[in-house]
């Protein structure tokens, strides 16, 4: 019997030499196995090992493919060669210039021993009455002002995210969801033990009749959608739609969790969907991208009579947000500094927009809004997610891979999210730069000269 990681050696030599290149499909089992003279259970030995040392990725339904390969430059497209100081555009953190600056006064107070004492107190999930009228003035639109009574709290929106649908959806649930979703939402539904249902989306965002369809094949227990700067796509649905959609959710009963983590960065307010529905609607939003992701606070609006069952959902997951925070958080909505870092943070993201234009705008494919802090790059052949990723790695730079965002298995984005608030303006553009030569050179095809950035 052939030792099947002798024949994994010499493949990982050939990815090593350059013979075997970044995104290449390797053979299908059957035929590797008769080209080799082995068993087909000792070729799927062969790709398991393979897998196993991250040399390369199977995708379901569409082959095994190799990853990029640990060393040295790609050829002459790349730009610039491996840095010695990575540049993360999977971590989207934005920070405005003085930020540290403008947010210590508002903590000085909260310093003093008797203030203090008070704000390390545990805070109820309810805040308090102050913090509950912040929290309405900071997430209101001109169309919709939340009710302060119905404000809950918690540590961040990932937690208010996870209270919500822990309180909504029994274990086996179904939520549908956008085909693309926040990538920890997915994590959330598998600890919850609910599955997530992905859902079809055009330009405009969910299209309502595949949630009557979906509902139809089984019950949904609630939806999970972004509404405004969707993450990834940037796609703001639009007033006529969201109306749409919320008809569709009061017909059917059916519960809706809005994430507006990143609407603060869009200039006109749009009114969320709970505005459409809202005995049905939970709102969440959060102040780690507005401020910082450090002390951050986590806010939940409720529809009528769902305050004490997401409160306690709050309380039994230990999400509760700290007191120290959630006081600092009324400071800084009071004294205007939320509302100064979020208008030096719009023009922030405008500027990392340009480079996007400027670096990769020869490429179709890249959807962006000029007011959000990240783009969606769909590569061009025969590029996959993975293997683009990887090749991105071995340069330094940290790209998140579309199959990070896809909910239904089957379907692969061959696709990758740049977060553009975390690396500095000028690592920003040599890391655009770098992936446009990637990209546009060995193993990536040739730019598309007509794209466009929209």
């Amino acid at each position: 019997m052939a030792d099947y990681r002798r024949i994994a050696d010499r493949i990982a030599d050939d990815i090593a030499s350059g013979r075997l290149r970044p995104g290449q499909r390797l053979s299908p089992q059957r035929a590797f196995a008769r080209r080799h003279g082995i068993a087909g259970s000792t070729a799927g030995r062969v790709y398991a090992e393979l897998v196993r040392r991250g040399l390369v990725v199977g995708e379901v339904g569409r082959g095994t493919f190799v990853r990029a390969a640990a060393a040295g430059p790609y050829g002459q497209a790349i730009v610039e060669a491996a840095t010695s100081a990575p540049v993360n555009l999977e971590l989207n953190y934005p920070s405005a210039p003085g930020q540290s600056e403008l947010l210590a006064p508002a903590l000085a107070p909260l310093l003093r021993p008797d203030v203090l004492t008070e704000a390390l107190r545990p805070a109820a999930a309810t805040g308090t009455a102050a913090a509950r009228e912040a929290a309405a003035d900071l997430l209101a639109t001109p169309a919709w002002r939340p009710a302060p009574d119905r404000v809950l709290f918690s540590g961040n929106a990932r937690q208010a995210i996870a209270a919500t649908l822990a309180s909504l959806v029994r274990p086996g649930g179904r939520v549908g969801v956008e085909p693309l979703t926040y990538p920890l939402v997915r994590e959330i539904a598998g600890r919850l033990g609910v599955v997530l249902v992905a859902l079809e989306a055009d330009g405009d965002g969910l299209r309502p009749e595949s949630v009557v369809a979906a509902h139809r094949t089984a019950p949904l227990s609630a939806l999970y959608l972004q509404p405004t700067l969707h993450n990834p796509t940037s796609v703001t649905t639009s007033d006529a739609r969201k109306r749409e959609i919320g008809g569709v959710v009061r017909e059917l009963g059916l519960p809706v969790v809005e994430d507006r983590i990143w609407s603060f960065l869009h200039p006109d307010s749009p009114a969320p969907l709970a505005a459409y529905a809202p005995g049905l609607v939970h709102v969440v939003d959060g102040l780690s991208k507005r401020v910082a992701p450090g002390l951050t606070v986590g806010f939940l609006v409720v529809p009528e009579g769902r305050v004490e069952a997401v409160g306690a959902a709050v309380r039994s997951g230990g999400w509760s947000a700290g007191r120290f925070a959630l006081e600092a958080a009324v400071r800084w909505i009071a004294d205007g500094t939320v509302a100064r870092l979020v208008a030096a943070k719009r023009v922030d993201a405008g500027v990392r927009q340009r480079l996007v234009v400027e670096e990769l705008g020869d490429f179709g494919g890249v959807r962006a809004d000029p007011l959000t802090y990240y783009a969606w790059w769909e590569l061009p052949a025969p590029w996959r997610a993975d293997t683009f990723a990887g090749a991105a790695a071995a340069h330094g730079i940290a790209v998140t891979p579309g199959t990070a965002f896809g909910v239904d298995p089957k379907v692969t984005p061959d696709a990758v999210r740049l977060g553009l608030a975390s690396a500095a303006v000028p690592d920003l553009r040599r890391a655009l730069r770098t992936l446009a030569g990637l990209a546009g050179g060995a193993g990536g095809g040739t730019p598309v000269r007509d794209g466009r950035i929209g």
